[in-house]
């Protein structure tokens, strides 16, 4: 399961001073816009989003995901017809250890970055590729594309 919340508000800012600005923050709010601090965020299901990892594994407020795969679905692509165009991106970071057949403890690390496919881009034989031909990355999922693993 991942998740993209994109807040925003619109105020002119030239009626609050910085030191009010870091003291609202720092506060958990007051500056116009809704914080998971303040307790009135809330996800597509109408739950309350607070601070620190949910049941799922999802920290909102850190932008962090720690636990297992989901069922591939991800969050949907508001203001769009699907995710390509969108400029949705995530990165993923897993690491484990096993026992080698020597019995010794090994370790591994697996990163990978994911963007959705532009929208004038294309897919030819599983890779996008950007309109002018540049490759992006293999297809996964449909409208993305890997663009980093390591």
């Amino acid at each position: 399961m991942f998740s993209i919340i994109i807040v925003s508000c619109e105020k002119n800012q030239n009626t609050v001073t910085p030191q009010e600005q870091d003291a609202a923050l720092k506060a958990g709010g007051g500056n116009g816009c809704t914080t998971i601090q303040s307790g009135d965020l809330v996800n597509s299901a109408g739950e309350t989003i607070e601070t620190g990892y949910d049941d799922f594994g999802y920290n909102y407020q850190a932008h962090i995901y720690n636990g297992d795969y989901g069922d591939g679905l991800l969050d949907r692509h508001y203001g769009f017809d699907s995710y390509i165009g969108s400029g949705a991106w995530f990165t993923n970071h897993q690491s484990g250890t096993y026992e080698d057949e020597n019995g010794n403890t090994c370790h591994w690390t697996y990163f990978v970055k994911i963007i959705a496919a532009p929208a004038d881009a294309y897919k030819d034989d599983g890779v996008w590729h950007a309109a002018d031909g540049t490759e992006i990355g293999p297809v996964i999922w449909g409208s993305f594309a890997i663009i980093q693993e390591v």
